[in-house]
Parts: structure tokens; sequence; C-alpha cells
């Protein structure tokens, strides 16, 4: 682990060594009682972010691959066998929102669900203020500040991500478990964001 530890630096909190760890301990979770290879989900966990592009890079929607492309010598360092190496290399690609990829093993499912659990509720409610801060776009528009009355721009507005994709989040889990904590999550992000029209309006 310590030899990937600097492929996620501290200055992007969205996708920071914190992020990994967290991931890692929901897909435990996610994997209690599941017919799964634990040491291919948790090798995915830790390698897939090893290459992370902007979102608004031009090369975003490659960057899964290029991670599992990366990840490959540290597994083989590891001894893990080539049928592992596959499987971990499918749940590395197969997370990426933006490939817009369905799991071909269960392995994969639940990486892609804890990561993308990782952007919902209090963790998620910060990721997302942070990710906005990198865009340099502002938190809401002040005149329509949850779209009512244009159409939703996430790029310009980060309360608007949250209508964009979070929201939908619940409905795209893989696992029964993570349906239910996606929802759970959701629910305490609409809570704030009820707070935040109080405070705004």
């Amino acid at each position: 682990m310590e030899l990937l530890r600097p492929y996620y630096p501290g200055n992007d909190p969205a996708h920071d060594w914190a992020h990994v760890g967290r991931v890692a301990h929901t897909a435990q979770e996610l994997s209690v009682g599941e017919a799964v290879d634990l040491e291919c989900v948790l090798a995915a966990v830790y390698c897939h972010d090893l290459v992370n592009l902007p979102k608004d890079h031009p090369d975003r929607k490659n960057a899964s691959t290029l991670a599992a492309q990366e990840a490959r010598p540290h597994l083989l360092a590891c001894d893990f066998s080539e049928e592992q190496i596959i499987t971990i290399s499918k749940a590395i690609i197969e997370h990426s929102f933006s490939k817009g990829l369905k799991p071909s093993c269960l392995e994969a499912a639940i990486v892609q669900d804890a990561d993308r659990l990782d952007a919902l509720g209090a963790i998620g409610i910060l990721r997302c203020a942070a990710v906005n801060t990198q865009m340099k776009s502002s938190f809401y528009d002040p005149f329509d500040p949850i779209a009512e009355m244009r159409e939703l721009d996430d790029k310009s507005f980060m309360v608007d991500h949250y209508f964009v994709k979070l929201f939908k989040l619940p409905d795209l889990m893989n696992t029964a478990k993570g349906k239910l904590m996606a929802e759970t999550r959701v629910e305490y992000m609409k809570n704030f964001l009820q707070v935040l029209m109080k405070e705004v309006k």
C-alpha cells in the first residue's frame, strides 16, 4: 500500500488517500456475506484512482483504463495471479461513472458502489465543494438556486450537480446494501439542501 500512497496527493481532497481508505472500508462492508474475492476488491480500491484526470480533461473517460494499466506491475509485484489481475482490472475500469459501464462481476459491482457512495452524504457534500473550488465554479445561481426556471448547469453551479448526478446514484447501485446506504446518504444531502436554501433565499 505504501507504494501506492504517492499516487494520491493531499492537494485533491476528493481523491486523496483518505478517500481510498473510506472506499476500502465501505467495500469491506458491502462484501460481508458475499461470495467475492476480498483481496481483489481491496486491490481494485487501492488502485482505482492511480490515474486521476480532472473532470474537464478531454481524456477523462479513459482515466480508469489508464489506472488499470498503471496497476498491473504493482499487482504482479504483489504476486496476484493472472486471473485475479483480470478481475481487479475489470473492477478498476468499470468503477468509472464517466465510462457508464455495468459491472461484469460482483467484485466490480462492489467497488463501483463503494466509490459512488463516497460521493454522497456528509463526505459527499465536502467532496462536491472541493471539486467546485477546483473547477472555479459558483456554489449556486443566486437568481435561481435549484434551477426552477432554467436548465441545470453543474459546470457553473455546484448545487446543480446534486440534481444532475448525485441524487440519481441510489437507483444506479448494484447491491441491495449499497442502494440502502445511498438512499440514507441522499436523504441527508436533501436535508442539507433545504437548510441551505433557507439561508440563501
